[in-house]
């Protein structure tokens, strides 16, 4: 039986098209675009992760510990505990967090706190596709925010988007995702405010998609943006999950490197 030479020709076009899928789902490293247009991309990211304890009552014998080891990160006193803190780690490299930060965590005298895992967060910034420094924005700016001794308070949580979300055009998407981080942006412009993005889709035991951080010198304005971005489209109807929060100011930032 012949086959039609055109009916033979779209088989090989859907070929190619998965093919051309597959390619893409394999593309593990981060996009950007320059000035013209061009995209370039970049195969670095920054972790970070959040871990909470309870039972604190000497911050001092903490922040000595964390003075004489090589960890890069920031130390939170919990607004909402008084003998709550919470360890924020930073490293390019997962496994710093299994191997020279599982045994320090299990030492004296961070071992003799108790966890809170319902306070875990991990994450690694990404982009979006059109940033023109990707060193910048996956790497550098976080790290330098995190570890800006300005911004002295933060609040971080997770978030989990509705299935809704996944069904709108990427036109209506990047729309929505523009109002709510516009709201970002005006307090940053205003120095009142800065966030920290990052994915945790697999890495976070309850299923969440991101990890966010709001960062600043006072913590009512990080209140207020919260409180705005609960009328954007996004969170008002596209979000599942919100939470738990951590608000805390820091006791401690190693230096920047």
């Amino acid at each position: 039986m012949a086959v039609h030479p055109e009916a033979s020709s779209k088989a090989r076009a859907r070929v190619d098209d998965r093919a051309e899928e597959i390619s893409e789902e394999v593309d593990v490293a981060e996009h950007g675009r320059t000035a013209d247009g061009e995209t370039t991309s970049l195969d670095r990211r920054l972790f970070m992760q959040l871990q909470a304890f309870g039972s604190a009552r000497d911050t001092a014998s903490l922040v000595s510990s964390l003075e004489s080891a090589d960890i890069e990160g920031v130390l939170y006193e919990d607004v909402n505990d008084p003998t709550g803190v919470a360890l924020l780690t930073l490293s390019e490299k997962p496994d710093a967090f299994v191997s020279d930060l599982r045994t320090f965590l299990q030492a004296a005298p961070f071992a003799e706190l108790e966890p809170k895992p319902e306070l875990t967060m991990l994450g690694r910034t990404y982009a979006i596709g059109h940033e023109q420094d990707l060193d910048e924005t996956l790497v550098e700016r976080p790290r330098r925010r995190v570890l800006d001794p300005e911004l002295r308070w933060a609040i971080w949580y997770p978030l989990r988007r509705a299935g809704s979300f996944e069904q709108l055009s990427r036109k209506d998407q990047n729309a929505i995702l523009m109002e709510h981080g516009g709201v970002g942006m005006a307090f940053g412009r205003a120095g009142l405010g800065y966030d920290i993005r990052l994915a945790c889709h697999g890495l976070d035991k309850l299923d969440n998609d991101f990890v966010v951080g709001l960062l600043g010198p006072e913590l009512h304005p990080l209140s207020i943006i919260v409180q705005r971005m609960r009328k954007t489209r996004q969170t008002s109807l596209h979000l599942e999950r919100l939470g738990p929060f951590f608000v805390g100011r820091a006791a401690w930032q190693s230096s920047s490197r």
